[in-house]
This record gives C-alpha cells, sequence and structure tokens, in this order.
C-alpha cells in the first residue's frame, strides 16, 4: 500500500484520504484508528446462563452492538458477548459517532454493517459483518440513511 503525506497550512483541518477498492476490516480499523476513536468501556464477560465474569476493558471499535434486555446492558462483539452497568443512554454519551441507535434498545456500531435492505412496513434490516441482523426501527430509518450516505 503507498502511503502520501502531504502538509497543509495550520488554518486548515487535517484529514485523510483512503483509496480502496473494497472497504474491508482493515481498512475500517485504520479508518477507526485514524479517527482516534478507539477508546474502551470497562465490562463483564457473559456466560451462556447471563452470569457475569471477569471484568475487562474492551475497546469500543471491537463493538458490534449494544443492546439493553430486561434492565441490563449487553455489548456483542464478533464473538462474545459481555454484561455492562452502564446504561444505554450513558453508553450512547460516551461512544464515537460511529455508532447510532436503531431502536429504544439498541445501539449498532455503523462501521460493522455489512448491508441494508428495506421491509414494506417501513423499517430495515442491517445485516452485520458476523452475519447476525438486527432490526432498525422506522422511526431511526431516515437518520441511518443520512449517517451512511445513502
Amino acid at each position: 500500500m503507498k502511503v502520501i503525506l502531504e502538509k497543509v497550512p495550520t488554518e486548515n483541518e487535517e484529514c485523510a484520504l483512503i483509496k480502496a477498492a473494497e472497504v474491508t476490516e482493515e481498512i475500517r480499523n485504520a479508518m477507526d484508528l485514524l479517527e482516534n476513536n478507539c477508546r474502551s468501556i470497562s465490562v463483564a464477560e457473559v456466560s451462556e446462563d447471563r452470569t457475569p465474569g471477569e471484568t475487562v476493558m474492551l475497546g469500543t471499535d471491537l463493538i458490534y452492538y449494544t443492546e439493553s434486555i430486561d434492565k441490563k446492558t449487553f455489548v456483542y462483539t464478533k464473538y462474545k458477548c459481555y454484561g455492562t452497568k452502564l446504561r444505554l443512554y450513558e453508553l450512547e454519551g460516551s461512544l464515537s459517532s460511529n455508532f447510532f441507535r436503531c431502536s429504544k434498545s439498541l445501539i449498532v456500531n455503523i462501521r460493522k454493517i455489512r448491508s441494508v435492505r428495506s421491509e414494506f412496513n417501513g423499517r430495515m434490516i442491517a445485516e452485520l459483518l458476523n452475519g447476525e441482523q438486527l432490526v432498525i426501527n422506522r422511526s431511526y430509518v431516515k437518520d441511518l440513511k443520512r449517517k451512511l450516505g445513502v
């Protein structure tokens, strides 16, 4: 990969331009790194019976989506589920602009969306890079389209 650095006057905003034939996971990771979105949150591993385990610091760039179920908040990565003591609105405030609330109980990382398709009832279905599918409620569809540039 060829890397080009161009100096700009200090009054101009710095930016990075990536030209790629395909947006791969590596390209998305590079974009996250350049945007300084590699924050961390405290989470606990969750076993199959939904009991919390060891507490770890999880980089937000690894999060696919977060969900609130029965007043408990869960964080999903590619392969694991974690629990957090943070409420969904608290998470939403600490996550980067790459995250989008797609229902009252769900926040999705738009960098982890593989594709979206419209449903007949105004909702959308988002397929994530790990194959999971999430429902985007119709009241959030317009904002998602704007964020994705669709």
